[in-house]
C-alpha cells in the first residue's frame, strides 16, 4: 500500500472514533444520573454538604448532658529535656468554648435605676407635682387618683394612699417640693411593702436539689426569664440543671439550651416536638438530682388564661415533678406593659399552681409601675425580680426602696 493510500485509511479511523465518542457522551447525559448501585457507599464525606435532613433526631437528654458541659482545656505532652515544643498544629488545636461571666446579681437594679427612672416618671413627677401647688383642693386630689390609676396602682390602694396624703397634707400643711418628696417616698414606700420576702428558694435542699417551676403566658418572655434568672444563678456559684418542658413551641427548647450553653449549663429536652411536658420536667427533676445539682429551673408552656384545659395540664406538670420532688418556687411571669390583663392573668395562675412570687419583666418599657402594688396585694405573693432591658444582665432582684427612690428620681 503506498503511502498516501495508507495516510488516507488513518484520517478515516480518526474520524469515526471521534464520531463514536461524541455519541456515546450524548447518550450518556440524556440518560440522566445513574441509579444507586448496591453495595456503594453516598454518604457525604469532608468537605462534602453533610448537613442533617430536617426530620433528623433531635440530640437525647444524655447527648445533652454530655456535650453541654463545660470541657477542661486540653494539656500538651511534656517535652523532654533539651528539646524545643512541637507547635506544628498548635494553631488548630480543638479549644473548647469560652464559657461567659454574668455579672453579679446584687445591686444590679441600683445600676440599672436610671433607666426604670426614665420609663416611669409620669407616676412620681405628676404626683410631686400636683402635691407642691398652692392650693391643693379636690380637684387635685382627684387628678393625685387619675395619675395613680394610669399607672396600673389598683383602686383599692389608691383610695388608700390618697387617703393617707390628704391627711397628712392636712395636718403638716406640706408645700415644700423637697418635704412633699419625702412624704410621698413613705406613702408609696409602704404601699410597696418592704417587709415582704423577695428572697428566692434557690439554695440546694439536703439530699435534692431546689426544684424552680417557671410558669406564664405567651409573649411575656418566660423563656428568655428562665435563661436570664440561669445567669444570676451560675454569677452565685449554683450548679444549675434547665429543662425545656415549653413542648409545644419548636423554638422554646432550642432557646432555652442556647441560653444554657453560653454559662455551661446542661438542658434537659425531649428529641420530639409535642412530648409531654410532664415527663420532661420530671426527668430534668431526676438529672438533676444525678448530678447534685443546687436547683433545676424548669420552663413550662406558655399557657392561655382562658383554656382550661391547658390550665389543668400546667397543674399536671406540678404534680408530676411533685411525684419525685416538692416544687420549691412557683415563679409567675407577667408583662408588665399588659397591665390589668396581666393582674387577670395573675388570677387564674393564682387558682391553679401555687405562685410564691412573680416576676415582672419589660417594666423599662412602661409608665404602670403601679402594676407592682396592685399585683402584690392581688395575690398576696411579692415581685421578686424585675426585668429592665433585652442585655442578658437585665434581670434584677426587686428592691422596694430602690424602686421608689427610681420613680420620684
Amino acid at each position: 500500500m503506498d503511502p498516501l493510500t495508507l495516510v488516507v485509511v488513518i484520517a478515516v479511523l480518526v474520524l469515526v472514533l471521534a464520531v463514536g465518542a461524541g455519541l456515546a457522551l450524548v447518550r450518556g447525559r440524556s440518560r440522566g444520573p445513574q441509579r444507586p448501585q448496591p453495595g456503594t457507599d453516598y454518604a457525604p464525606g469532608v468537605g462534602d454538604d453533610a448537613t442533617p435532613p430536617r426530620d433528623a433526631p433531635r440530640r437525647s437528654v444524655q447527648d445533652v448532658d454530655v456535650l453541654d458541659r463545660p470541657r477542661p482545656a486540653p494539656t500538651a505532652p511534656e517535652a523532654e529535656p533539651g528539646t524545643e515544643p512541637d507547635l506544628v498544629g498548635a494553631e488548630t488545636a480543638a479549644l473548647p468554648p469560652e464559657l461567659e461571666r454574668p455579672a453579679p446579681a446584687a445591686g444590679r437594679l441600683h445600676r440599672l435605676r436610671a433607666r426604670l427612672a426614665r420609663s416611669n416618671s409620669s407616676l412620681g413627677r405628676g404626683l410631686l407635682e400636683l402635691l407642691s401647688r398652692e392650693n391643693v383642693g379636690e380637684d387635685t386630689w382627684e387628678q393625685v387618683e387619675e395619675v395613680l390609676l394610669a399607672a396600673d396602682v389598683g383602686v383599692g390602694p389608691t383610695t388608700e394612699l390618697v387617703d393617707r396624703l390628704r391627711t397628712r397634707v392636712k395636718v403638716d400643711s406640706v408645700k415644700d417640693p423637697e418635704q412633699v418628696r419625702q412624704m410621698l417616698r413613705e406613702e408609696l414606700l409602704a404601699l410597696v411593702d418592704p417587709t415582704l420576702d423577695r428572697s428566692l428558694a434557690v439554695g440546694r435542699t439536703p439530699g435534692r436539689p431546689t426544684v424552680v417551676l417557671v410558669v406564664g403566658v405567651n409573649g411575656t418572655g418566660k423563656t428568655t426569664t428562665v435563661g436570664k434568672l440561669a445567669r444570676v444563678l451560675v454569677a452565685e456559684d449554683r450548679d444549675v440543671v434547665l429543662g425545656a418542658a415549653d413542648t409545644f413551641r419548636a423554638a422554646a427548647a432550642d432557646q432555652l439550651q442556647t441560653w444554657g450553653q453560653r454559662v455551661g449549663v446542661p438542658t434537659v429536652r425531649s428529641d420530639r416536638d409535642g412530648a409531654d411536658p410532664a415527663s420532661v420536667a420530671f426527668d430534668a427533676v431526676v438529672a438533676a438530682a444525678d448530678l447534685d445539682a443546687d436547683v433545676v429551673l424548669i420552663d413550662t408552656a406558655g399557657r392561655l388564661q382562658n383554656k382550661a384545659g391547658l390550665m389543668d395540664e400546667l397543674g399536671k406538670v406540678k404534680r408530676v415533678v411533685e411525684k419525685r420532688s416538692p416544687v420549691d418556687e412557683v415563679l409567675l411571669v407577667l408583662d408588665a406593659t399588659t397591665g390589668q390583663n396581666g393582674m387577670r392573668q395573675a388570677q387564674v395562675f393564682g387558682e391553679v399552681v401555687d405562685v410564691t412570687g412573680i416576676v415582672l419583666t419589660k417594666l423599662d418599657g412602661t409608665a404602670k409601675g403601679g402594676i407592682v402594688v396592685s399585683v402584690q396585694r392581688e395575690l398576696g405573693v411579692p415581685v421578686k425580680l424585675v426585668g429592665l432591658g433585652e442585655g442578658p444582665d437585665d434581670l434584677a432582684p426587686f428592691d422596694a426602696e430602690e424602686f421608689v427612690d427610681a420613680l420620684l428620681s
